[in-house]
């Protein structure tokens, strides 16, 4: 949960769907869109924080975007940035390190009821799609039997830390029951399982996923409430919508272009990714394999993309429900996860025809260009 007082930081299942998009007629660190060809003005500098330190191929809304060259084109030089949770990147959002973060609509929540600042959704990417997961064949074999046990999560900052107390909450158990260990992620995660430091993992299905690329038999346990219900949701401050709408908005396209060419044509974006971003490409298997791996994870976040596409209307890439965020309140107010309750449209940004300007560009251009693998 964010801080009553924000300060700033001293530290920084798959599915395609080409035939429904015909009927819609940076590892850790840094990734950046600048000038790599001369510029004929100066391009304004962005920062958007993703809640993952692995920024890799599953996210095609914020780094296709700076391949393909959409952010640059529309004037702005744009950095990805992982940081250890949403938690964080929204905190440098507050204190206005950065313009955007990719946060869990946990803390997007949290942010408004408990810490009173203006945090404000503007483009939704998701649904929950987290899940605990242990060895298949394993011992345990219910939520309740972790009774006593470990359960590993990316890091405390993470909003699935609220989630995992609503499932434990849910079996009844509360965190007191279990030890949550901050594992981070990949590698090391999953060694922590297999080695049985933690017996359980509480992450989002692309990781979960990319466990299974290299070998993992997980059983996976999953609140069935949470697929009707946002999670990622792209961020910013009311302050920021005030001061420079354009911005806003363009920001939003290009990551709506970039959705639409992922959808369209998942293997190119793949491709598009790794040859921007080579430090990402995974290693230590056969190149098929290891493309197969990364085409694993993107399918299972363009799952979850588009399960929100169609929760939020199924018209608009981008779109946000206020009826789902409102649904998604009142599940974590009555998991005891926020004290009060805010109108449900105060989560999300107020300008009319936002969302229909963001979706105001040429997409059978994009489809085609993402058809033809244009960028690769």
């Amino acid at each position: 949960m964010l801080s009553k007082k924000l300060g700033r930081l001293t530290a920084v299942v798959p599915l395609k769907f080409g035939r429904a998009l015909a009927a819609l007629a940076i590892a850790t660190g840094l990734m950046t869109a600048g000038s790599a060809q001369a510029q004929t003005r100066p391009l304004r500098k962005v920062t958007i924080a993703v809640g993952s330190q692995v920024v890799n191929a599953s996210y095609p809304w914020l780094t296709l975007p700076i391949a393909l060259g959409y952010w640059r084109d529309a004037g702005y030089d744009v950095q990805v940035i992982g940081v250890s949770g949403s938690t964080q990147g929204m905190q440098q959002v507050a204190a206005g390190d950065i313009e955007f973060a990719e946060a869990n609509s946990t803390g997007l929540i949290q942010a408004n009821t408990e810490s009173h600042v203006a945090l404000r959704g503007i483009m939704g990417n998701g649904v929950v799609d987290w899940g605990l997961a242990v060895k298949d064949g394993g011992p345990i074999r219910s939520i309740k039997d972790l009774k006593g046990k470990r359960i590993g999560i990316v890091s405390f900052a993470t909003g699935g830390m609220a989630l995992l107390k609503s499932m434990l909450r849910s079996n009844g158990m509360t965190d007191a029951d279990v030890q949550i260990i901050a594992v981070g992620g990949g590698g090391p995660a999953l060694d922590a399982l297999n080695n049985d430091r933690v017996q359980a993992l509480m992450f989002w299905q692309s990781a979960l996923t990319g466990f299974e690329n290299v070998g993992a038999k997980l059983r996976v346990f999953h609140d069935p409430r949470w697929s009707s219900m946002p999670d990622f949701t792209l961020v910013t401050l009311q302050k920021t919508i005030d001061k420079d709408p354009a911005m806003v908005e363009a920001i939003v396209r290009g990551a709506a272009e970039a959705t639409l060419f992922a959808w369209t044509n998942p293997d190119c974006a793949r491709k598009i990714h790794w040859a921007h971003f080579p430090s990402t490409k995974p290693t230590g298997a056969a190149p098929d394999t290891v493309a197969r791996w990364d085409l694993n994870l993107l399918d299972a976040q363009l799952d979850t993309l588009h399960a929100a596409y169609q929760m939020n209307g199924g018209k608009l890439i981008g779109a946000m429900d206020v009826n789902a965020y409102s649904r998604f309140q009142d599940f974590m107010f009555d998991e005891k996860q926020i004290t009060t309750k805010v109108p449900p449209a105060q989560l999300l940004i107020d300008k009319p025809g936002f969302i229909e300007a963001v979706n105001h560009f040429d997409h059978q251009a994009v489809i085609n260009d993402a058809k033809t693998c244009k960028g690769s």
